[in-house]
């Protein structure tokens, strides 16, 4: 089954923990993309909760790749102000870091780096500045990060369409 889902042209990762306010943006992402209807049939959707980097890791051993990857997080950058949509590039992660800096549960630079180079897969990152990801648990979106949920749908619709052009 996991196979069947790397051969789709575009995977599209929703990250976070929905128990943890905004941490749970990706996921949030993922459940409005199903509710606003099916996607086309080359691209596929997955809440992947906090296991993106074994996600990552099996990707890497599949024989069968998808084009692409959009993977959909929560950051607390300085500067930034909540619900902020961002996409970074994989170089902007620290080198030695096994978080990734300010990124909650994000995959190294390395294993980033390695999907890339060693399988050509592209990866896009989208972000959004959260407003507060608590210590205790807390579920619910920010106000700010709830906007941010439909924006980055819109987006991603328009990238996905634009695929075949």
């Amino acid at each position: 089954m996991i196979q069947e889902f790397f051969e789709k042209k575009t995977i599209i990762l929703g990250c976070g923990n929905p128990l943890f306010g905004d941490d749970g943006f990706g996921p949030a992402v993922i459940k409005q993309l199903e509710k606003e209807g099916p996607l086309p049939e080359s691209v596929a959707s997955l809440d992947i909760g906090t296991g993106l980097k074994d996600f990552l890791f099996d990707l890497i051993l599949c024989p069968v790749k998808p084009e692409r990857i959009f993977i959909l997080d929560a950051v607390c950058l300085p500067g930034q102000k909540a619900g902020e949509i961002l996409e970074l590039e994989v170089g902007c992660f620290q080198r030695g870091k096994p978080g990734g800096g300010p990124f909650h549960q994000f995959p190294s630079l390395q294993q980033l780096q390695e999907i890339g180079g060693l399988t050509g897969v592209g990866i896009r990152i989208l972000v959004v500045q959260a407003g507060e990801i608590p210590e205790a648990v807390r579920p619910g979106l920010s106000s700010a990060v709830q906007k941010a949920v439909f924006s980055t749908c819109e987006w991603l619709r328009k990238e996905i369409e634009g695929e075949g052009k």
